[in-house]
């Protein structure tokens, strides 16, 4: 299925900016690798750099792969406020979900920033496509949240809710509300070396509440509440992420299988 801009992915225009590969700084021996407080591009990125995730079931079988592509670099300025204007850097990925056979599933347009000390992730990444096939042929609205991801994180900290919420509605009438939303994000440990396919990385371990909902209205609701666990490396982005279902047991794995320098 394929999925629209968002409209935080419609905003104004860019100027390009040069950066360099941070793939070398990504792979560590196997020691904590300290984490840089001066943003360059969200996660050092670089222009046509890709990502490969596998992503498992549970019980550890291959069930397909996410692949993201940087698409463009810009560097931009966002208005904190009247008086404060600060640059924010920006990457706009490809981002496809595929199955073992190869054959695409969804793709999506992603927006990655970073403000500061804190890079930020797409909220639309969040989206549960599956609670959306039944709403075919229909307006879709999407309003992104981003998930902050600090440069520096603190364990024992919290982070902001982010996720996507999508209006769904015909022509004239107003039909339900679709969304995903991770809360009660907390770091809970690191930095923690994690080896993955891709190498081996420096972590902290971001616990989450996922819940998922369909809205007809007000009154009524359809809800779905699981556990998340992403590893997160400082100046590399999200290593791991794992899923738990209502039970409590785990139910999908993604895991960094690739990062490609681009060029």
């Amino acid at each position: 299925m394929l999925l629209p801009l968002t409209a935080t992915q419609a905003q104004n225009s860019t100027i390009a900016v040069p950066t360099t590969s941070a793939t070398s700084q990504a792979l560590i021996p196997d020691a904590a690798q300290p984490a840089s407080t001066e943003a360059v591009s969200p996660f050092n990125m670089a222009d046509n750099m890709e990502l490969t995730y596998r992503v498992l079931s549970g019980n550890g079988k291959p069930v397909g792969e996410l692949r993201q592509r940087v698409v463009t670099l810009a560097l931009k300025e966002r208005e904190e406020s009247k008086k404060r204007i600060v640059p924010e850097y920006t990457a706009s990925l490809k981002s496809g979900r595929y199955n073992t056979r190869n054959g695409l599933l969804h793709l999506q347009d992603l927006t990655f920033r970073t403000r500061r000390d804190t890079s930020f992730t797409d909220g639309l990444a969040e989206l549960n496509t599956d609670a959306l096939r039944s709403f075919r042929d229909r307006k879709l609205v999407y309003n992104p949240t981003p998930l902050a991801w600090p440069n520096a994180p603190t364990v024992g900290s919290t982070l902001p809710p982010g996720g996507i919420s999508v209006q769904v509605s015909s022509s004239v009438v107003s039909i339900a509300t679709v969304s995903t939303t991770i809360r009660k994000r907390k770091v809970v440990s690191g930095p923690t070396p994690l080896k993955t396919p891709a190498g081996t990385f420096s972590c902290y371990k971001v616990e989450s509440a996922r819940e998922s909902a369909t809205v007809p209205r007000p009154d009524m609701a359809i809800r779905t509440n699981v556990k998340q666990v992403d590893f997160y490396a400082p100046g590399v982005g999200i290593v791991r992420t794992e899923i738990y279902n209502k039970n409590g047991k785990l139910d999908e794995v993604r895991e960094l299988a690739a990062r490609n320098a681009g060029k």
